[in-house]
């Protein structure tokens, strides 16, 4: 398996979110990378607010965005797909401040 998402699919997705949510991040997938491989993040396996249970939420910094970043992952036949990502809300914010911390 990658060590980062697959976003060939879903790329241009997260770098047009603003056009979807007026007021939103674009967010480059280079960015989500980065908050996915970020050692200090946050994993939700499965993602809490997934309704199949088949998704991962990953909560991460981006050094190059400069702001913590929610990615969401689905592993298929053994392929990590990059399915969604946006600037972290309060939650998610909350839960990365909070385990950073306890490092």
């Amino acid at each position: 398996m990658e060590n980062t998402p697959d976003w060939s699919i879903r790329g241009d997705y997260i770098a047009t979110r603003s056009t979807r949510h007026p007021g939103d991040t674009n967010i480059d997938p280079a960015w989500a990378d980065q908050a996915f491989t970020d050692t200090l993040r946050v994993v939700f396996d499965p993602d809490y607010a997934s309704k199949t249970g088949r998704s991962t939420r990953t909560i991460g910094y981006s050094p190059t965005a400069g702001f913590i970043i929610t990615v969401i992952t689905v592993v298929e036949d053994d392929h990590l797909w990059g399915v969604n990502a946006w600037r972290s809300n309060t939650k998610d914010t909350a839960a990365y401040e909070h385990d950073e911390r306890s490092h």
